[in-house]
């Protein structure tokens, strides 16, 4: 259901982007639409249908984000690539809990280990 809401969401972006870039530009020569005489419909109902026609993809691009925000929110977790089982909150391979919350990640496993500090007395790193 999500992979055809998200396929409509983008047919109808495309289709927004491609009306509003037919649509004549107040300020210079660079609309495509709107041309001279002779044509479909006249300069005004060109312009009338486009405005719809933008009002309604407009409206349909907000539908399809809001859908897709909610569907989004109510899937399950499905966690991370980078997470072990352990740092999901689902129980170990022999049936314990996880022993701490939001550990075991992969960030955890590149740090290099804790060294202990050195005795009483002795110089750190040396002879």
């Amino acid at each position: 259901m999500a992979t055809v809401l998200l396929v409509i969401h983008l047919m109808v972006a495309a289709a927004l982007v491609g009306v509003v870039l037919l649509q004549k530009s107040e300020g210079g020569a660079l609309g495509i639409g709107g041309g001279g005489g002779g044509g479909f419909l006249t300069g005004r109902g060109t312009a009338n249908l486009l405005t719809r026609t933008t009002a309604m993809l407009a409206a349909a691009f907000f539908v399809t984000s809001i859908s897709l925000s909610l569907m989004a929110r109510h899937q399950l977790r499905q966690g991370s690539a980078f997470e072990t089982p352990a740092a999901t909150g689902a129980p170990a391979a022999g049936g314990e809990a996880p022993a701490a919350p939001g550990g075991g990640g992969i960030l955890d496993k590149l740090q290099p280990p804790v060294q202990s500090a050195p005795a009483p007395g002795q110089v750190p790193g040396g002879q």
